[in-house]
């Protein structure tokens, strides 16, 4: 699914002391001062009527397709499921075609990131986005034996797919200031041996988007990535390569989680590790991006990543702070 980086562990961890801080007593002078550049400072909108029961649905239909590895009939089974979905809904939807070679296979293999608009007019606009490709071996199943045997990721994948599809039932209810994108990412999954390339699909939209946005205007101002949200019992705690480099939206979030008794949200803890993940080839396109992922998933990469182990009340916890998010983006 990703990767994961050790380096300044020990600086994160006198970090944190001080984000407690931040996010707690600090929180109240932050509010008194000048609002951060593109969200409003009301705390007026209401959470999605998110349906959980719908959404573990949408995740179990799309695990009944099975592996869906990029480049493969079960890849496309899974686009057109989405894509109609989306289209029903009155959406935008587009497909932006790349192809990409993984170092340990020498072949070139076509992909395609799934682009959702809504008000596609706006310049500025908010990005919500998952990977949706599953990984082609279950490399930390316990027997290796097992490596190849038929995964279907639900939590890690089809999760994020999911809430996007349930959440998109909900967007003609609101009329946030901003567009809003939905992005599912190929290729991040795509991976066989630890030297390979991560990351295919979010690395050609940060491209596509750093080539194209003065052309068509468009402006990200803030991105969220959805990475293993659909665990029973999931913890969110605060992910570090997020917090670097997307301070602001960090908090946004967190204390909106917070404000709703989401308590899936863990505001006063760090992620164990750095996460490397789609959300910083985003942030080097200059879009701040958050990771929110729950890396304590005991079924990450295992055969019994099904759909049995995965709650409606974790996706629903992520889709009401996103929901009041997307809301008070300006």
């Amino acid at each position: 699914m990703l990767r994961f980086a050790l380096g300044a562990a020990a600086t994160v961890v006198c970090a944190g002391v001080v984000w407690l801080v931040v996010l707690g007593c600090g929180m109240a002078q932050q509010s008194a001062a000048k609002p951060k550049d593109g969200f409003a400072t009301d705390r007026g909108p209401a959470p999605l009527a998110f349906d959980a029961d719908r959404a573990m649905g949408y995740l179990k239909d799309v695990c009944k397709i099975g592996p869906r590895i990029s480049g493969t009939d079960g890849m496309k089974q899974q686009q057109d499921l989405i894509k109609k979905h989306f289209e029903d809904l009155g959406a935008d939807v587009s497909f932006q075609h790349f192809t990409a070679r993984q170092r340990s296979e020498g072949r070139d293999v076509e992909m395609a990131n799934l682009i959702v608009r809504w008000n596609p007019d706006r310049p500025r606009r908010v990005l919500l986005c998952s990977h949706y490709d599953t990984r082609p071996i279950a490399d930390q199943e316990p027997s290796r034996q097992r490596w190849h045997d038929p995964f279907i990721s639900a939590n890690d994948g089809a999760s994020g797919v999911a809430l996007l599809m349930e959440m998109g039932n909900h967007m003609k209810d609101i009329d946030p200031s901003v567009g809003v994108d939905f992005a599912f990412f190929d290729g991040e999954e795509y991976v066989f041996d630890q030297s390979d390339e991560y990351f295919f699909g979010s690395k050609e939209f940060a491209k596509q988007y750093t080539k194209s946005k003065d052309k068509n205007k468009t402006q990200y101002v803030g991105a969220v990535l959805l990475d293993m949200i659909g665990g029973k019992n999931a913890r969110f705690p605060i992910e570090k390569n997020s917090f670097w480099k997307a301070p602001d939206l960090v908090r946004e979030l967190w204390k909106s989680a917070d404000d709703m008794g989401c308590t899936a949200f863990r505001s006063s803890e760090f992620s164990k590790f750095a996460v490397e993940d789609d959300h910083l080839p985003l942030n080097k396109a200059g879009i701040p991006a958050v990771d929110i992922i729950d890396f304590d998933y005991p079924h990450w990469h295992r055969l019994t990543d099904t759909p049995e182990n995965c709650a409606g009340d974790s996706l629903d916890q992520v889709a009401r702070v996103l929901g009041v998010w997307v809301q008070r983006a300006k």
